[in-house]
């Protein structure tokens, strides 16, 4: 469809014709989850946020644009071999329904019930020893990894949504699956990555690009912290305390349109940016943006 530029509305204008025809217009997003928490003591790093990207077409004016910034998954405490928390959701409302799945917590060493599986989300938690892996969620993220049972204790890797998390070996903890780039703010930047898995014998597994944390090794401490705004899973933890999962990193929204048709009426802060012909909005935080 045809859509007036800036200098023809402006031309309309000078030459009396008054407001020129409302031209629907498209908005891109892009829209990721909490990422979920790592699990405690040799176990499943947290698997990422969910991520959507699409458009919006045909958007209107005077619609309201609703923006609700999922958060991190809590880590595992320490030594109590329980599996993290699942990130909580992003949604978009207003012209359309949008919501991004949380990622899901990584295993906990603990042998009771399900606690050793990782949980299901955007991307699926790793699991710890002989859990079952989390499932990711179809078109936001991929599933977490395997943990080893026997002689090493080592969690899996949280999914990512470029990857699947990596599976625990023999000597160290499954590597976060790798998150997935986007270039909607004019720049390419990665978001998404899964957690690492934590480990009993050897080294911690790497977190995933994009965020993810990385898991620790025994005595070395709590799990990393999924990155702030990028939805990565947190990371699993060694054996020995401090060995808390670590924590999910929060989710984002990112609106993209057409200059011309911003109208600048917005609620919850977001940064504004320009990138070529196009108004970037950033939430990290929820809020909304009228049309």
């Amino acid at each position: 469809m045809p859509r007036l530029t800036a200098i023809a509305i402006n031309a309309v204008k000078a030459f009396g014709f008054g407001s020129p025809p409302i031209i629907p217009y498209n908005i891109e997003y892009l829209s990721v989850a909490g990422g979920g928490g790592g699990g405690s003591r040799s176990s499943g790093g947290g698997g990422a946020g969910g991520v959507l990207t699409n458009t919006f077409s045909e958007a209107s004016t005077g619609v309201t644009l609703t923006v609700t910034v999922g958060g991190s998954g809590a880590g595992a405490g320490n030594n109590t071999e329980l599996p993290g928390t699942n990130g909580v959701n992003t949604t978009i409302t207003g012209i359309s329904s949008i919501t991004s799945t949380g990622g899901g917590g990584g295993g906990g060493n603990d042998g009771g019930g399900t606690n050793r599986n990782g949980k299901s989300g955007g991307s699926g938690g790793g699991a710890s020893r002989a859990g079952s892996i989390g499932t990711g969620t179809g078109g936001q993220g991929n599933n977490g990894g395997l943990g080893l049972e026997g002689s090493s204790f080592n969690g899996g890797g949280g999914g990512g949504k470029g990857a699947v998390g990596g599976n625990a070996g023999a000597s160290s903890g499954g590597v976060g699956g790798a998150g997935s780039a986007s270039s909607i703010t004019g720049g390419s930047v990665t978001y998404a990555g899964g957690g690492g898995g934590g480990a009993y014998t050897g080294s911690g597994g790497a977190g995933g690009s994009g965020g993810g944390g990385a898991g620790t090794a025994a005595g070395a401490g709590n799990g990393v912290n999924g990155t702030t705004n990028l939805g990565g899973g947190g990371g699993g933890s060694g054996d020995s305390p401090p060995n808390a999962g670590g924590s999910g990193g929060s989710g984002v929204v990112i609106l993209s349109l057409p200059t011309v048709h911003y109208t600048g009426t917005t609620t919850g802060s977001p940064t504004v940016s320009t990138s070529g012909d196009n108004t970037v909005l950033t939430f990290n935080g929820s809020g909304t943006y009228v049309t």
